[in-house]
């Protein structure tokens, strides 16, 4: 992996640490929106680690690619991701 290790750790021990917290609001039977909002806030730091993860991707194994001829299979494995990401 290129992305800088240390700051997609931090925001994935933060989404951690959050889905800990919404598991105690469930369990104290807290208010809905409460939870949602929660919920809500953690699928922006998982957006947000995903986006560290693919920019440094792009920035090194998919220029890696073209600089050495072989770009198809990376173009390949994007287009199958957003056709995920998508869903």
């Amino acid at each position: 992996m290129k992305a800088d290790k240390d700051k997609v750790c931090r925001l994935l021990k933060t989404a951690r640490g959050q889905i800990d917290g919404i598991l105690k609001m469930i369990e104290q039977d807290r208010y809905c929106i409460d939870i949602s909002n929660q919920v809500s806030a953690t699928e922006a730091i998982l957006r947000k680690a995903n986006r560290e993860i693919l920019t440094a991707h792009m920035k090194s194994c998919v220029k890696e690619a073209f600089e050495k001829g072989n770009e198809d299979e990376k173009i390949n494995e994007l287009v199958e991701l957003i056709e995920k990401m998508s869903k």
